[in-house]
């Protein structure tokens, strides 16, 4: 055991209520959309939408995240378990020898979320009549932030780390009877998410980009740093060892080439309408 190593044996929940456990993992993971909610209330205002627009888009991500992160972790990491625990996929509970007991959900894939919240934008684009490239381009910015919160949450329950490492910043997560320095992969995404947020904040602020040019930098930096991290992580399932690249870099290839091909299509042109605040304001005076 190195003395530079950080020994990590932070309990991941913080109190019971009642008999139900308040984990540091749901508390991130709802800062996660607080932090979402904020910083695109401030784009909205300053753009000058109306936040009545983000109250719905809200509801839309958030039903989407939770929808899509929870099917994809059941169908693509575990789905032998699930295929035959059918509500324990669709409800936050677990069937135990004392009958059934509140879980949470313990187990969600940030690529079902990705694609939960694309088609979620897609409905609600064609609901509100927003431009759908107007929106995904600000949207991925809250989202770069939402997801390193969402990585703390991995960090605070011991999961999601990477392989041995002798580097002095390793962590040894003790709660998950580790015993030697491991590389803390969910700091290192959360770092590279916050990155890329900045990034992309400044290049929306200048307002130089054609449209989809942001919507493309965000899929190829994000998921290509998760890409590229996964050679330092742990396989999630036993049954990625037989494969030459875990199931994460699987999902994350095709997200990153349709990144690539918005951002050479962007150079050429917009790739989406600009906004009409008229018909945004008209069209809620009608409802």
């Amino acid at each position: 055991m190195s003395f530079l190593s950080i020994v990590w044996n932070v309990s991941p929940v913080i109190f019971n209520l009642g008999g139900v456990e308040i984990r540091w993992y749901g508390i991130l993971f709802a800062f996660a959309f607080i932090i979402c909610y904020l910083l695109l209330r401030k784009v909205f205002r300053k753009e000058g939408v109306d936040v009545f627009y983000l109250d719905k888009l809200t509801m839309y991500c958030f039903v989407a995240v939770l929808v899509g992160a929870r099917l994809g972790h059941c169908l693509f990491y575990d789905f032998d378990y699930y295929s035959h625990h059918i509500v324990e996929m669709l409800l936050p509970i677990h069937k135990t020898a004392e009958g059934w007991r509140f879980s949470g959900y313990q187990g969600l894939a940030s690529h079902g979320g990705a694609i939960g919240i694309i088609i979620a934008l897609l409905l609600y684009s064609r609901n509100t009549k927003i431009p759908f490239m107007w929106v995904v381009e600000r949207l991925v910015i809250a989202i770069c932030f939402g997801g390193a919160s969402i990585r703390l949450g991995n960090l605070m329950n011991s999961e999601i780390y990477g392989l041995p490492t002798s580097l002095p910043w390793g962590f040894i997560f003790v709660r998950d009877h580790q015993n030697i320095a491991c590389h803390p992969t969910q700091l290192y995404e959360a770092l590279s998410y916050i990155a890329i947020g900045i990034v992309l904040f400044v290049l929306l602020t200048k307002k130089k980009t054609h449209q989809g040019m942001i919507f493309g930098i965000f899929l190829v930096a994000l998921f290509g740093a998760r890409f590229l991290l996964e050679f330092l992580k742990n396989n999630q399932e036993s049954w990625e060892n037989a494969l030459p690249i875990d199931m994460g870099q699987i999902l994350s290839l095709p997200f990153i080439v349709a990144g690539v091909v918005l951002i050479v299509l962007a150079r050429k042109k917009d790739l989406g309408k600009t906004l009409d605040i008229k018909l945004l304001t008209t069209k809620k005076e009608k409802k």
